[in-house]
């Protein structure tokens, strides 16, 4: 069962959330991160994906904050706009809107975070703030954040053709973070969706795969 709910966002005003239920018991619950183009098609596939795995899963409509109901096209205009559109919010609220979609699903047990392109980093901001087991996608803004610390688990996903993160960037997240899965994939920027042009389906599958192990290890079965 999949539905858009009300969650108190950081700045005490009200934002959406796309919610997927599993048809049986939860293994736990997963706050997805969306890229710059808010929750759209792509973003409430893959929460009804990892419902689908067994997760109940929730993506904040971080864009809210600003504007309601906020899909952007995967072009240059809709790039522009995602982009002028993060640079309006404050990580501060938006990490905190991350605590208020775990608090919405929080009977499902243990609580983990993944999340894609701009996403992604919000996912490791989550670990290194929250504690929260993190998947990180292709987060290109992550290099920003690598001198903290961050002692809870960490799955990273990147690709080996993605000029906006190259090797030497790749290396700094093994740097920074020894205990952290580092997975590289012959494929561009945004290889996870099936919306974009560098959209691949092997390395798709496979971070998929991973990501679920790594869930399974650091989530488990509810209580």
């Amino acid at each position: 069962m999949a539905e858009m709910l009300r969650i108190a966002g950081g700045d005490m005003h009200c934002i959406g959330a796309y919610r997927a239920m599993p048809t049986g018991s939860c293994r736990g619950g997963l706050v997805i991160m969306q890229e710059i183009f808010g929750v759209n098609a792509h973003i409430r596939a893959l929460v009804e994906g990892f419902a689908a795995a067994g997760y109940c899963a929730i993506a904040p409509a971080l864009f809210d904050h600003i504007e309601n109901d906020v899909e952007l096209d995967y072009d240059s205009a809709g790039i522009a706009r995602g982009r002028a559109l993060i640079a309006e919010l404050s990580l501060d609220d938006v990490i905190a809107d991350v605590g208020s979609a775990a608090n919405a699903i929080a009977s499902a047990g243990k609580i983990g975070v993944v999340g894609y392109c701009w996403g992604g980093t919000i996912a490791l901001l989550s670990a290194i703030r929250l504690g929260l087991p993190a998947v990180s996608y292709y987060g290109s803004r992550n290099v920003a954040w690598l001198d903290q610390a961050c002692p809870a688990p960490l799955q990273f996903h990147f690709g080996a053709n993605d000029a906006s993160i190259p090797p030497e960037a790749i290396e700094r997240h093994r740097k920074a973070y020894p205990h952290a899965e580092v997975h590289v994939y012959p494929a561009g920027h945004g290889f996870n969706c099936d919306l974009r042009a560098d959209f691949d389906p092997a390395s798709a599958t496979l971070a998929r795969q991973r990501t679920l192990e790594f869930l399974a290890r650091h989530l488990g079965p509810s209580p």
